[in-house]
């Protein structure tokens, strides 16, 4: 860097951690404990309409899933927005319609249908807030701390979203009914004025469109003590690359990565939606409580967030994602087994919480992983395909869940699909790499993948190319 220029990604990269990082953290984890909150709320919801709509327990499992099937609608089309329009302005949309159809369902969805109707619509919000999220603080994450950062910033939210929606099933619903669920949800209402005020847009996004005093501005927040250098020097600038289709994923040499990480995000999320949407059945079927039932599900929740921070923790310190999440997931497959083979109140305790800790922890990990294998211009849309891949999982995880069940007259048989699905995962994650360049599991090899950055330049933009053309 010479001393007349100011390169934004090492001024991001570099800094510690200030005020404006806790503060926009605390804005994320907000806006992603919503969308925590909201996705797992069908679960709570089954116990009390599954009689009144005469449900089977395939329609219930579609019941969990109908909101999947918006978020993975959103989540696919959020990162081509977000690239072109930029990160702030998706994100707040994205919170006003989860806002706006969270208040619906509660004052509208009477049936089956209109239901989960309403569900597929929240779900366009929701599928912005998680991924988006992902991205925008990964952008902002200082590189010592990135993923630590980054799940107290996104998954923290998150998974106290998803305890919470356990704790208002059993404490709010048999007072306020089911619907209680959702006005506690449009209370979303209260943040988006301070996302209005206090969210900037991504630095990194902002330079590229050549957005140099918005950029200044926003450092000299991030770093307010080298905000007399911002007003004087030349800000690095990074020519604006065409807008990254869909097809570039699949493109040399990031095909085997990209394909690698969809599997894992799919086999991930049909572990996490299955079992987190049928844990309170499940427990009440193996003679827990009602409210213990519902517990189990908030459990699952609280341990996801410590296990992904752990994780997160030893990727930080030892540069291998990929080793450290196939060790996860392995994990949480034999947890899940363990659910089969052992009855008592204390193994589903156990297995439980360590199939949150290793399973769910595990994915909010590979959402950080995901943000960091791809450049800037493009990580928006790798990030949203990977979860967009993963929701379809995660909206097959309770139906065949159901299926399962009604079929086999019992759990087992869904319980082994989470094993099997788990440890799919695992060795799905070991194939993520570049063809050419950085394999991310050494702080060597990223450096000697800084040699190729020429030629992997060359590959993607005849990649851009060529995708352009096909498309």
């Amino acid at each position: 860097m010479h001393s007349d220029t100011i390169d934004v990604n090492d001024e991001l990269s570099d800094a510690p951690v200030g005020a404006m990082h806790i503060k926009l953290g605390i804005l994320l984890a907000l806006m992603t404990l919503f969308d925590g909150y909201d996705t797992f709320n069908p679960a709570y919801v089954i116990h009390y309409v599954r009689g009144p709509w005469h449900l089977s327990l395939q329609q219930a499992g579609l019941l969990i899933s109908s909101g999947l099937v918006g978020f993975l609608v959103g989540a696919a089309v959020h990162g081509a927005i977000a690239d072109r329009f930029g990160r702030r302005i998706t994100l707040i949309a994205g919170l006003w319609i989860t806002t706006v159809f969270s208040l619906l369902t509660a004052l509208a969805a009477d049936s089956f249908a209109s239901f989960c109707t309403l569900r597929i619509l929240t779900g366009l919000g929701l599928g912005v807030l998680l991924p988006l999220s992902t991205t925008y603080i990964n952008e902002l994450a200082p590189r010592r701390v990135e993923n630590t950062f980054a799940l107290w910033g996104v998954a923290l939210g998150w998974a106290t979203g998803g305890a919470a929606a356990g704790l208002v099933g059993v404490f709010l619903t048999p007072y306020a009914g089911w619907q209680g669920l959702y006005w506690i949800g449009s209370l979303s209402i209260l943040l988006i004025p301070f996302v209005h005020l206090y969210l900037p847009e991504s630095p990194k996004f902002a330079l590229l469109r050549g957005r140099e005093s918005e950029v200044r501005d926003i450092l000299a927040k991030l770093r307010p003590e080298r905000a007399h250098l911002y007003r004087t020097l030349s800000i690095t600038t990074t020519p604006v690359r065409e807008k990254t289709p869909f097809l570039a994923l699949l493109a040399v040499p990031y095909r085997g990565l990209s394909v690698s990480i969809w599997l894992a995000s799919f086999l991930s999320l049909f572990c996490i939606f299955g079992l987190s949407g049928w844990i309170p059945t499940l427990m009440q079927a193996r003679g827990e409580s009602f409210g213990a039932s519902f517990g189990f599900g908030a459990l699952m929740q609280v341990m996801s967030f410590v296990g992904g921070l752990i994780c997160g923790r030893l990727v930080d310190r030892t540069g291998r994602p990929r080793f450290w999440l196939c060790a996860w997931w392995a994990a949480g497959a034999l947890a899940v087994l363990m659910l089969v083979l052992l009855q008592s109140h204390w193994a589903d305790l156990v297995c439980s919480a360590m199939a949150g800790f290793c399973i769910i922890g595990a994915q909010f990990v590979l959402n950080n992983f995901t943000a960091a294998a791809y450049e800037t211009h493009m990580r928006a849309t790798a990030v949203g395909m990977e979860l967009a891949v993963g929701r379809l999982g995660a909206i097959l995880g309770p139906f065949i869940g159901g299926a399962l069940q009604q079929t086999f007259g019992g759990t087992h048989a869904m319980l082994l699909a989470i094993v099997a699905a788990a440890a799919g995962a695992a060795l799905s994650v070991r194939f993520a790499t570049k063809s050419i360049g950085c394999d991310f599991d050494s702080r060597g090899e990223a450096q000697d993948a800084s040699a190729s950055t020429s030629a992997v330049e060359r590959l993607h933009r005849k990649a851009v190319a060529t995708s352009s053309k096909a498309v």
